[in-house]
């Protein structure tokens, strides 16, 4: 592994991928490969990194769209003749649909699939053929694939199919030493779900789910993927680490 860790943060500016990348560059050195679509606020991101930490990372911007698999390999392809090896890379990339099932036009279920589910294959296998040397890959999946949650079921649905690639893609590279797990929050205060944090009775009726009392914020879920992405956890693969106040594992009295 190189001695300046380098990573690949897809959907980096959003709320926890913001927050992750703070979080990487107060570790120490690094090399951070900022990918999204929004090139402005790739830009925002990069100028913060630099200013905010005493030893400011080397960061590259690339905007790009995870669905599309040749603008991932780009990405990854960039990543490595810039920085040399890779030590990690991130999937952050996702949606929120809260319908029944019913109620869900195809459409919005394909889209759901494409936005949390596809966008990790493509981060996967871009990852897969350019860490030949090893490191870990860290995707979301949600505490929704763990539990029964009413009308989450597109969501569900495409989160489970995170965990099950997980799991079989940790079996896959295991020999070549590269590692694969998910983190699987609950509900996390981001701009992703300003729609539910911001309306008074949803964000009560979320708050009293979650037996620690309170929802999710970007660095609870961000450091769970640095602890993954770390040289430390170099035992750790196909694990679905719960980062959800309890929301899926212990009920509340």
């Amino acid at each position: 592994m190189p001695e300046i860790p380098s990573y690949v943060i897809v959907g980096a500016s959003g709320g926890i991928g913001s927050a992750l990348c703070h979080q990487l560059a107060a570790r120490g050195p690094c090399r951070l490969m900022l990918a999204a679509r929004n090139e402005a606020r790739l830009a925002q991101l990069a100028a913060e990194l630099q200013v905010e930490h005493r030893v400011p990372p080397a960061v590259s911007c690339h905007a790009m769209d995870a669905l599309n698999s040749e603008e991932v390999a780009a990405v990854f392809a960039a990543a490595t003749a810039e920085f040399g090896p890779l030590s990690g890379a991130v999937n952050l990339c996702g949606s929120i649909l809260l319908k029944p099932a019913h109620s869900t036009s195809d459409r919005e279920f394909a889209d759901t699939l494409a936005a949390n589910l596809v966008t990790a294959f493509n981060v996967l296998r871009a990852a897969a053929r350019s860490m030949t040397g090893g490191g870990s890959v860290v995707l979301v999946s949600s505490a929704a694939a763990r539990i029964g949650l009413a009308n989450h079921e597109a969501i569900a649905a495409a989160k489970a199919g995170v965990t099950g690639l997980v799991l079989s893609a940790a079996a896959t590279y295991a020999s070549r030493n590269l590692r694969v797990n998910a983190v699987a929050p609950g509900l996390v205060r981001t701009p992703l779900a300003e729609k539910i944090t911001s309306n008074e009775a949803s964000l009560k009726a979320s708050t009293a789910m979650h037996p620690l009392g309170r929802i999710g914020e970007p660095n609870d879920v961000a450091g769970a993927i640095a602890w993954l992405l770390d040289p430390a956890t170099t035992w750790v693969t196909g694990q679905i680490i719960g980062v959800d106040g309890g929301l899926a594992s212990i009920r509340g009295k």
